[in-house]
C-alpha cells in the first residue's frame, strides 16, 4: 500500500496542484490506515467497507474528534477514487462508507478588549516587535489563516489602496481589505526592519525571520502564544482565534454574512454561519444575565 500512497501523493502534488499542507495531512491519514490494514493482514485489493468502518471506530476509541475522523475518511475516499481511476482496484468500497455526523462547535473568540491587549504586546522599537506588531494587526484586520500570512509576498499587499491578495485553500485567489491601523503597522515594518532582514537573501516574502528567510507558521504560532501570556489573557489563543474574532466582531458590527464569507475565503456559506451562532451565544448570555425571568 505504501507504493500506492506514494503514487497518490505524486498525483495530488503534480496533477491536482493540492497545497503541501493538505498533501501531508492526507498522507498521514493514509499511513494510519496502511498500518491498520497491515496489522489485520489486509491489502488494498481485499479491503472491504467493513474494514474501513472498523478503522473509523478505532479512531473514535482513541478519542479523535468527529471532525478529525471525517478528515481521515475524506482522505480515504479520495484515495480510493484514485485507485479506481488507475484500475488498481475494481470496486470503490470507500464510496459507501458514511461520514461521521459533525456538529459545529462554537469557536473561542477574544473580546475587543482582549484583542486590544494582545495587539499592544509588541510595542517596542526593535525589529522583532515591529514585525510581530504588523503580523498581529494584519491577522486581526483581514482574518487570514496563518498559512496565508506566512505565504504573503511584498507584492501581494497594496497599502495605498488598503487591500491585499492572498491564496487560500486549493490555491483560490481572493482580495481582502486592510484597515488603516494594520496598514500603518505594515508600512512601519516595511521600512528599515524588513530592509535589514532581506539584505542577506532578497526573499520576496513579506514576513521574514532574523536570517532573512520566509517566516514559518510555527514561528507565528509561538509568537501568538507568547504574546497571549504577556497580555494576561487566560484563554487558549491560536492563530485561528484571531480569524474567529475578526469574523465575529464584523458580524456584531452589522456586516453582511456574504461579505464576511468572501473575506474569509469560505467556499460554502455554512462554514461562515457558525459565527452567527457565536453572536447568538453572546446574546443568550446577556439575556440570562439581565432578564428577570431568564
Amino acid at each position: 500500500m505504501k507504493d500506492h500512497i506514494s503514487q497518490f501523493v505524486y498525483f495530488l502534488e503534480v496533477e491536482r496542484g493540492v497545497s503541501p499542507n493538505t498533501v501531508q495531512s492526507y498522507k498521514r491519514d493514509l499511513d494510519k490506515l496502511a498500518a491498520y490494514l497491515d496489522a489485520n493482514k489486509k491489502t488494498v485489493g481485499d479491503c472491504s467497507r467493513d474494514n474501513i468502518s472498523d478503522f473509523m471506530m478505532t479512531l473514535k476509541k482513541k478519542g479523535l474528534e468527529a471532525s478529525s475522523i471525517a478528515r481521515n475518511l475524506a482522505a480515504i475516499k479520495t484515495f480510493w477514487k484514485f485507485l479506481l481511476s488507475e484500475r488498481i482496484i475494481e470496486e470503490n468500497v470507500a464510496a459507501v462508507v458514511e461520514t461521521p455526523k459533525l456538529w459545529k462547535n462554537i469557536p473561542d473568540v477574544l473580546t475587543k478588549e482582549e484583542v486590544e491587549a494582545l495587539l499592544n504586546v509588541p510595542g517596542g522599537l526593535g525589529w522583532m516587535d515591529i514585525r510581530d506588531k504588523a503580523i498581529l494587526e494584519l491577522m486581526y484586520a483581514t482574518g487570514l489563516r496563518v498559512s496565508e500570512v506566512n505565504n504573503l509576498k511584498v507584492g501581494d499587499v497594496n497599502l495605498e489602496a488598503e487591500y491585499l491578495k492572498c491564496f487560500g485553500k486549493g490555491g483560490k485567489e481572493r482580495f481582502v481589505p486592510v484597515g488603516h491601523v494594520a496598514r500603518k503597522a505594515v508600512e512601519r515594518y516595511l521600512g528599515r526592519p524588513r530592509m535589514k532582514l532581506s539584505k542577506r537573501t532578497g526573499d520576496a516574502h513579506l514576513f521574514l525571520s532574523r536570517l532573512g528567510r520566509k517566516l514559518t507558521r510555527q514561528s507565528i504560532w509561538k509568537m501568538i502564544i507568547r504574546s497571549t501570556k504577556l497580555a494576561g489573557i487566560k484563554k487558549t489563543v491560536t492563530p485561528h482565534t484571531l480569524r474567529h474574532s475578526f469574523a465575529t466582531h464584523l458580524l456584531e458590527g452589522g456586516a453582511e454574512l456574504r461579505g464576511v464569507q468572501e473575506m474569509l475565503g469560505h467556499a460554502d456559506i455554512s462554514s461562515t454561519q457558525i459565527y452567527t451562532h457565536v453572536d447568538s451565544a453572546r446574546l443568550k448570555k446577556v439575556h440570562g444575565k439581565y432578564h428577570p425571568r431568564a
